[in-house]
């Protein structure tokens, strides 16, 4: 690694339940509101969990596009182009501001989801398909995808579509690239793009990511898993991480991105930097599909990483986002892992879980927590655990309950733990030239 690239965060973007701009997000979280209600994208009045965090009350023509030119593309790949073009003006790159940007050295990097497959036509096709004692006849099932589907909107569904239309919306010929390693994706999505700058393969770094599982079939999935909670009557109360009471995740949607430069790079342009990206680490459980390991192996191996990529001690840090789902198995190994990657100093660092208010928005929740990360550092405050209420014997660091805390803080971890055993973590830093 050529040490000399240092890479910083030059701009920030938001969409998410609580808000479609990184001021109202940030105080709304910082005020301990919810995002969370009842499902109003589809009837889940059937459904086991009928309570989510969706985006209200936004569409593209927040930045300017004409919704009629996007009916074709998903929620996913709209709200990374809200993002995206805020933290673009935000980095002071868009239009004239950014005409001498080398778009050859200008990438992008997400952790996105796939779209939502339209239930109406799949129902509508499964029924067409039936022959008269029930059975599915494929031939009758094709010829009625054929009738009633749009090719384009079935290619919108591709995960990499937001990655490719960030480039083609902001003029990105460098580097492009998805990954989608669940619930860590975003994460690793800035991790590898702080790399390519530090490998000199760019300059200029579009990451984060989008994704909104907020549909019948993810919905059904994770209630397959009976990983959701199912708390309908307390939408607000029903993320609830490292409670005793917990009883599952809330599902979230929306996108999260940031503008990742070369220091040198930013500072010739007088660019502002919201902090530097100092630490990532990347393992794997290598255990289960769903479960991530009793003993924390992957979580303590990536911490410990990421600490060593920034060149810092667990001495150096001052506040832990945390992964903190709001499932029984989660809350419990995150805070065991943590407690061996610390030791006795686990106990006097804050850590908070964000997903309390925003819910889990799977693929993009790392980027947006990164995000929330470094707003502690710019602000000194610790945003707070909400609905935590009875302590865990197993959960029993400081979880920052309910209210924010005014904090020194200069050094940030953000947590992202995603199934298939899919563990990251990044370091974030106070900019210091």
């Amino acid at each position: 690694m050529n040490r000399k690239r240092r890479v910083v965060v030059t701009g920030i973007g938001l969409v998410t339940p609580l808000g479609a701009d990184v001021e109202t997000v940030w105080r709304r979280l910082l005020n301990g509101e919810s995002g969370v209600g009842r499902i109003a994208l589809f009837d889940a009045s059937n459904f086991a969990t009928q309570i989510a965090a969706e985006v209200k009350d936004w569409d593209i023509s927040a930045i300017g596009e004409n919704p009629d030119d996007w009916k074709l593309q998903d929620r996913h790949t709209k709200f990374a182009i809200g993002a995206g073009y805020q933290a673009m003006k935000d980095a002071g790159l868009l239009g004239d501001d950014g005409t001498n940007l080398d778009p050859e050295r200008f990438g992008v990097y997400t952790g996105a989801g796939e779209g939502a497959q339209n239930f109406d036509d799949f129902a509508a096709m499964m029924l067409a398909g039936l022959d008269e004692n029930g059975e599915l006849d494929e031939a009758k099932f094709i010829e009625k995808g054929l009738e009633i589907l749009d090719p384009v909107r079935e290619l919108e569904q591709e995960p990499n579509m937001p990655a490719a239309h960030l480039a083609a919306y902001f003029g990105a010929k460098g580097p492009n690239v998805n990954c989608l390693t669940a619930c860590a994706a975003s994460a690793q999505a800035i991790g590898e793009a702080t790399e390519l700058i530090r490998r000199d393969e760019a300059d200029v770094m579009l990451a984060g990511g989008a994704h909104s599982m907020i549909h019948p079939f993810g919905v059904t999935g994770f209630n397959l898993l009976t990983a959701l909670s199912t708390s309908n009557d307390e939408p607000e109360k029903a993320s609830r991480p490292f409670d005793k009471r917990r009883n599952g995740f809330i599902l979230g949607e929306g996108s999260g991105v940031l503008v990742l430069e070369e220091l040198e790079h930013a500072k010739k342009r007088g660019a502002k930097i919201y902090g530097e990206i100092v630490g990532y680490g990347a393992t794997s459980d290598a255990y289960r599909i769903t479960d991530i390991h009793p003993e924390g192996r992957g979580a303590i191996g990536c911490m410990r990483a990421a600490l060593e990529d920034a060149g810092l001690t667990p001495n150096d840090v001052d506040y832990i986002n945390a992964h903190g789902t709001s499932t029984g198995v989660n809350d419990r190994v995150e805070s065991l892992s943590i407690r061996e990657v610390f030791g006795p100093r686990a106990y006097q660092i804050p850590v908070s879980s964000t997903k309390s208010m925003t819910g889990h928005l799977i693929a993009a929740a790392g980027a947006t927590e990164c995000i929330y990360s470094l707003l502690a550092i710019r602000d000194n405050i610790a945003p707070p655990t909400i609905n935590f209420e009875v302590r865990d014997p197993d959960c029993d660091l400081d979880y920052v309950p309910n209210v924010a805390r005014n904090v020194k803080i200069d050094v940030a971890m953000s947590n992202s733990f995603g199934f298939g055993g899919q563990d990251v973590t990044l370091v974030v830093r106070r900019y210091v030239d």
